[in-house]
C-alpha cells in the first residue's frame, strides 16, 4: 500500500514539473491531475504559471455591453432562454435607434466595447451584418465590435453558400474587430447533438477560429461545463482549444484568453426535460480554472467567470491560474436569463480585485491596457 501511495505521488511530481516546463499534458495526464492533485497543489502550479506569462501581476478587466442583434433563432439549445422562435411575438431585430442610444450610453458609463451577438435568424445573411457593423462604424468609429461566434459564422456561411473565408472577411472588412469564442460549450459532438443539435458541430467551430486566426482576427475560447459531458470531454476539450492556438500563424494573437463558465440550470429546457442539474461545486469550478491554465500553456489570459461563479469564488481563481475578471456587462440578456444573479459596476469590480490582493488594470479586448476617463459615469445596478 505504502509503494502505491508512493507512486502515485511521483506521478502527479512528474505532472507537475512538466506543468511547470509548459509542457503539452495529454487528456489522460489532465484526468489524473483532475481526480487525484490535491486542489492547493494545483492552484499553486497554476499561480507560478500565471506570474510567467503575466508577470505583471495585475488582474485586468474590461467595460462592455452585451448587446443582442436578435433573439430569433432556429438552434433551439436546450440550455438557453433567451431566443424565441420566428414569428414569436417577443421576437426582435435590434435597429440603428436602438444602437445609438445604447452605444452613446455605454461610452457614458466608460465602455469601448460592444459583443453584439444574437440567434441564428434564418432570413438574416451577410449583408445585414456588414450592414450593421458599417452603420455602427459610422457613427462610433471609436466602438471596438467583439462580434458573433464561430456558430454564428458557419449560420451566415450556410444561408450565403459561402466559405469560411470570404464571410470573415467580409465581416473584418465591415468592422468586426474580434471573433468572440461563443458557442463552444463542449467542443464535442456527442454533447452538443444533446444540448445544441442546431450549433455547428466542434470541427465546424475549430476551423472558423483557424481561419480567423489566419484572417489576423483576434480570438478568445470558451467552455462551458456542468451538464452533460463526461470529466474526459472537458480535457478533450481544452486540447483541441490548444491544437487550434497551435496551428495559428506567427504573427497572429490567435487565442488571447480562456473562459470557462459554468452552466446556469434555471427552468432551462435541459433541467425540465432531461433533468440536468449544475452540480459545480466552488472547489470544482478553481480546479478547472487551475487545471485550464496548465493544459493551456500557449494561451496567456486565464479568466475567471464571476457572473456565473460569484465573486468570492471568482477571487479565489485570482490565485489559482485566473488573471482577468472580465467585463462588467453593462448589459447581458443570455446568461443571466438562465439564472446568473451576479453584477457588478466599475468600482465594486475594482473593489472585489483588490479584497482579492491585487492591482486592477481596465483593459481593451486586445488586452492592452486602458485609463479609466475621467467623465466615466457609474452604472447603478439593482442586486
Amino acid at each position: 500500500m505504502h509503494q502505491e501511495i508512493q507512486t502515485d505521488t511521483e506521478q502527479l511530481q512528474d505532472l507537475y514539473r512538466k506543468a511547470l516546463n509548459f509542457e503539452f499534458l495529454s487528456v489522460e495526464e489532465g484526468m489524473k491531475l483532475f481526480h487525484h492533485a490535491p486542489l492547493s497543489e494545483l492552484m499553486y502550479i497554476a499561480d507560478e504559471l500565471r506570474k510567467k506569462q503575466v508577470p505583471h501581476g495585475k488582474v485586468t478587466w474590461q467595460i462592455d455591453r452585451n448587446l443582442n442583434t436578435t433573439n430569433v433563432c432556429v438552434a433551439n439549445c436546450k440550455f438557453c432562454n433567451f431566443f424565441r422562435i420566428p414569428g414569436h411575438p417577443e421576437a426582435y431585430i435590434t435597429d440603428m435607434d436602438t444602437y445609438r442610444v445604447k452605444i452613446a450610453e455605454t461610452i457614458q458609463y466608460g465602455g469601448d466595447q460592444l459583443l453584439l451577438q444574437g440567434g441564428h435568424h434564418p432570413e438574416l445573411g451577410l449583408d445585414f451584418y456588414v450592414n450593421t457593423f458599417k452603420a455602427i462604424k459610422a457613427e462610433f468609429p471609436d466602438i471596438r465590435l467583439h462580434a458573433l461566434g464561430p456558430p454564428e459564422v458557419a449560420h451566415i456561411c450556410k444561408l450565403e453558400k459561402a466559405s469560411h473565408h470570404d464571410v470573415l472577411k467580409a465581416l473584418k472588412e465591415a468592422g468586426m474587430d474580434s471573433l468572440p469564442g461563443a458557442g463552444a460549450e463542449i467542443l464535442i459532438d456527442r454533447v452538443r447533438r444533446l444540448i445544441s443539435k442546431g450549433k455547428c458541430g466542434a470541427d465546424e467551430w475549430l476551423a472558423i477560429m483557424h481561419e480567423a486566426h489566419k484572417l489576423n482576427i483576434t480570438t478568445s475560447a470558451t467552455m462551458m461545463f456542468g451538464h452533460v459531458e463526461t470529466i474526459e470531454e472537458r480535457f478533450i476539450h481544452l486540447v483541441k482549444i490548444r491544437d487550434v492556438q497551435a496551428m495559428k500563424p506567427a504573427s497572429a494573437k490567435g487565442f488571447l484568453a480562456f473562459i470557462p463558465w459554468t452552466f446556469q440550470d434555471v427552468d432551462t429546457l435541459l433541467t425540465k426535460i432531461r433533468g440536468v442539474q449544475n452540480l459545480t461545486t466552488s472547489d470544482e469550478y478553481i480546479r478547472m480554472i487551475a487545471l485550464s491554465r496548465i493544459m493551456l500553456p500557449n494561451i496567456k489570459n486565464i479568466q475567471a467567470s464571476w457572473l456565473t461563479v460569484g465573486k468570492q469564488t471568482a477571487q479565489i481563481c485570482l490565485h489559482a491560474g485566473a488573471n482577468d475578471f472580465g467585463s462588467i456587462m453593462i448589459e447581458e440578456n443570455v446568461v443571466s436569463a438562465a439564472g446568473a444573479p451576479h453584477r457588478f459596476t466599475y468600482k465594486t469590480i475594482q473593489d472585489a480585485i483588490r479584497e482579492a490582493g491585487f492591482v486592477p488594470q481596465l483593459r481593451n479586448q486586445e488586452y492592452e491596457w486602458r485609463e479609466i476617463p475621467e467623465t466615466i459615469q457609474e452604472q447603478v445596478v439593482n442586486y
